[in-house]
């Protein structure tokens, strides 16, 4: 594999634990605000509990959408900083912002619209779907924030602004916490929704405030609204796989979410709470592949093919080592965990169980967080969805009807489905990456930014 050159290679690349130590703090604390208002809305209920974690499955489905611009930005912006085109990354950043409001109000308009259609695809129960369906619609608003957020947090990243983006969703993140404390015990769910649409309403001024400050960019009016098809070709090149990817395996993983609720609200409170202490197992791993999607963008930029290529293998290595100690913590602690949700015996001792098969699942999941990240960032974005597709429909889904409810395993056979296609598809991927598959891609990116040096 002989890399290219590139006129600036002497400029140091970004380090790699710089970048993904402040997301790791990001995550931590998105995901522990997330825990909390699991817990609070669970002492409302755990029918509550149930209702709260449903509509969130909902939410991030649609969240989904944003990655077609959210994917494609972080890469195009960081090769093209990376091979010292400032101005290319600017026009891409601003190209975003009206991406994104089509893209936030057709998902907000979704779930105003569809919230009763999208749980009852999940086969919530009738007692959970009075309280998910109105929370659904009064995150709506939310949806839409949110869509500006994530593109403007991608820019921030990939201009290497990591600690700024943590200082904004530091901030985002306690206005929702003292809303949520303050809010839920007086309106219970809808208190939840409010708090949160305050807390990103603040978020979306912050970042305009650091695109001002930090990256000299200055939105115009019509920037909100324009979708400049030339401007985005090469991030949707991007995003478009990488969502389809996304899309695919949510899709999936509702259809898991509804054959678990074919096993009734107890059956459906213990996967909402063991998926909460699940994402902070996987933190590292996301931060991680977070991390190497950025610097390999800028690797790629830069010409510096071989660097990304043992970037990677160590990125790898670090995130498999970490994600398995962090699964075993966990299981270790399960039971003590689980009581912090609910004094259901049942529920605890399922939760505990499903905590031991983790130990199988995150060394699996690590891959796809990591290697996927890389290849998207070389520009080989299609290969992920046109290989993963037939796992995450056959493995994922399949699966967790066959071993759940046909063999009637209960959700040990869902988690072993899980654990089953997270490592097919991470082999997968691997195999992509040390047979270089994703080199021709990587030369394509660079070659293409160096003839607009030339321009």
């Amino acid at each position: 594999m002989a890399a290219a050159h590139a006129s600036h290679a002497a400029t140091p690349p970004p380090r790699l634990l710089h970048i993904a130590g402040p997301m790791f703090v990001e995550l931590v604390l998105g995901i522990g605000v997330g825990v909390i208002g699991t817990v609070l809305a669970a002492r409302l209920s755990d029918t509550h509990g149930a209702a709260y974690a449903m509509a969130n499955q909902v939410l991030a489905m649609l969240f989904v959408v944003f990655r077609i611009v959210g994917a494609g930005v972080s890469v195009v912006v960081a090769q093209s900083l990376g091979g010292g085109r400032r101005e290319t990354a600017a026009a891409v950043a601003r190209g975003t912002l009206g991406a994104s409001t089509w893209m936030g109000g057709a998902t907000a308009a979704l779930a105003v619209i569809g919230a009763d259609t999208l749980l009852r695809v999940l086969n919530a129960p009738a007692d959970v779907l009075a309280h998910a369906a109105p929370f659904l619609v009064a995150l709506a608003p939310s949806l839409m924030l949110d869509a500006w957020n994530a593109s403007m947090a991608s820019v921030m990243r990939a201009y290497l602004r990591v600690r700024e983006t943590l200082a904004v969703i530091v901030t985002m993140h306690l206005v929702l916490l003292a809303g949520a404390l303050l809010l839920m015990p007086l309106w219970g769910l809808a208190g939840f929704a409010v708090a949160l649409a305050i807390s990103r309403g603040l978020g979306l001024l912050l970042h305009l405030l650091l695109w001002r400050w930090r990256l000299d960019l200055r939105p115009r009016a019509a920037d909100w609204w324009r979708w400049p098809h030339g401007v985005l070709a090469p991030v949707l090149r991007i995003g478009l796989p990488g969502a389809a990817e996304n899309i695919a395996w949510r899709l999936a993983f509702m259809a898991s979410v509804a054959v678990v609720g074919q096993m009734g609200a107890t059956a459906l409170a213990t996967q909402a709470y063991v998926l909460q202490v699940n994402h902070l197992v996987m933190l590292f791993g996301v931060a991680t592949g977070l991390s190497v999607e950025i610097v390999v963008g800028h690797l790629v930029g830069a010409g510096r093919l071989h660097h990304a290529h043992r970037l990677v293998r160590r990125a790898l290595g670090l995130g498999l080592a970490v994600s398995t100690g962090a699964a075993l913590l966990t299981a270790l602690a399960g039971p003590w965990l689980m009581a912090r949700f609910t004094a259901d015996a049942s529920i605890i001792a399922g939760g505990a169980l499903l905590m031991l098969w983790n130990l199988l699942l995150e060394p699996g999941r690590t891959f796809n967080l990591v290697v996927i990240n890389a290849l998207r960032a070389t520009g080989d974005a299609r290969y992920p969805v046109q290989v993963g597709a037939a796992s995450m429909v056959i493995v994922l889904a399949g699966g967790s009807w066959f071993l759940g409810l046909h063999l009637g395993w209960g959700l040990p056979g869902v988690w072993i489905a899980y654990a089953a296609d997270e490592w097919l598809r991470g082999l997968l991927m691997w195999r992509r990456w040390v047979t270089q598959g994703w080199v021709p891609h990587a030369r394509a990116a660079h070659r293409h930014l160096r003839r607009l040096h030339e321009v």
